[in-house]
């Protein structure tokens, strides 16, 4: 079945790097309301590029809420059980966002630019007009708004060649998950040690959207010699490198216990939140299942367009498979999923329905990024 042709209309934002990022673009999805390339070249071209040289990546879909005020800090921790008050003015911060029964708004990198102001880094689902909501109904004294920052990413194991080539060999010793401001191409920007891929990198905040593509041809023209080329998000490498994908292996119907992102936080801070009674509890009871990484034996197997359910010998629905691929690498299919808390044991094996017929998967620890 071929896939439909995506119609762009003004009901959808623009990103100022989207006359570089879709040339040669086979594919494409919506993504906060702004169009993400899904595909170059193949999904597996995509990835072995990834994994040896440099790409450019238009992530302006990861859109912004900028929060500032007198009450910035106190509000920013009402979203979140991680305790944000130990995030550095320059630091990021990776946690979830919790709704009043410990579900999951979003799971969003926190940059902390000044002691009263925070960006919010999204992925996809809309934050903006919930955390509006939440500061008028408790009374919060906070500016929350859409900044129109747009991040671009450079990913790979040459991105910090790359992006020295144009700043300076001081960049290389920026520290993971921390962000300096600085001038690219005559523009403002905020360059971050951080992305979406495990193949090292940076996302550069550009602040003058009218200077994208001045910023996009800054970055190829110092890639002479790199083979860098626009390339996005590979489901292959995500998986791999353990990234999970909102709305895909998390949603609102998942708490962040269950999807293995308490590792990020520790229950208990000092700061309310809106979440707090229902984590506490969430914990205290323990979850009834666990997301783990599987093998999928078999042919190479399509990512689910909804999921793949797990059932157990008496054909009883158990979990399901979040995200699939076969990786080319590892020459085996690789996964993310809900199994029960008893059968999530690295080496417990599962059943999976899949449209081909029943497969046989394994529970692993193993991190499927290293070489």
């Amino acid at each position: 079945m071929n896939a439909p042709v995506l119609s762009l209309s003004r009901r959808l934002r623009v990103s100022p790097f989207e006359q570089r990022s879709l040339q040669g673009s086979k594919s494409a999805s919506v993504y906060n309301h702004l169009v993400l390339p899904t595909c170059y070249e193949s999904l597996e071209g995509d990835y072995w590029h990834l994994r040896e040289h440099v790409q450019i990546w238009d992530v302006a879909c990861q859109v912004q809420v900028q929060v500032s005020g007198p009450d910035a800090l106190e509000f920013i921790e009402y979203l979140t059980p991680r305790d944000v008050s130990r995030c550095a003015v320059g630091q990021c911060i990776y946690t979830p966002l919790v709704d009043e029964c410990g579900g999951i708004i979003n799971d969003p990198l926190i940059l902390r630019l000044a002691d009263d102001c925070f960006w919010i880094s999204l992925s996809d689902s809309d934050v903006l007009l919930w955390a509006k909501g939440l500061a008028l109904g408790k009374g919060f004294d906070v500016q929350i708004r859409d900044p129109d920052v747009f991040p671009l990413s450079i990913q790979g194991p040459k991105s910090a060649e790359l992006l020295s080539r144009v700043l300076g060999d001081g960049i290389r010793e920026l520290k993971f998950f921390r962000f300096v401001e600085t001038v690219i191409a005559d523009t403002p920007v905020v360059v971050a040690r951080t992305g979406w891929s495990g193949q090292g990198g940076y996302e550069i905040y550009l602040r003058e959207p009218r200077d994208g593509i001045k910023l996009w041809d800054t970055l190829v023209a110092a890639g002479e010699g790199l083979q860098v080329r626009p390339g996005c998000p590979n489901l292959i490498e995500r998986i791999e490198s353990g990234l999970l994908s909102y709305g895909n292996d998390m949603t609102l119907a998942n708490n962040p216990i269950e999807a293995g992102l308490d590792r990020f936080f520790k229950l208990g801070k000092s700061a309310d939140y809106l979440g707090r009674v229902a984590l506490e509890k969430i914990a205290a009871e323990g979850v009834g299942s666990r997301l783990v990484r599987l093998t999928i034996a078999g042919a190479p197997l399509a990512n689910p367009r909804t999921v793949y359910a797990i059932c157990d010998e008496a054909g009883v629905e158990t979990g399901a498979v979040t995200s699939a691929v076969y990786s080319p690498r590892l020459e085996t299919n690789v996964a993310f999923a809900y199994v029960p808390v008893a059968a999530a044991e690295p080496g417990n094996r599962v059943s999976v329905m899949t449209p081909d017929g029943v497969r046989e998967a394994t529970v692993t620890d193993e991190h499927w990024q290293t070489p």
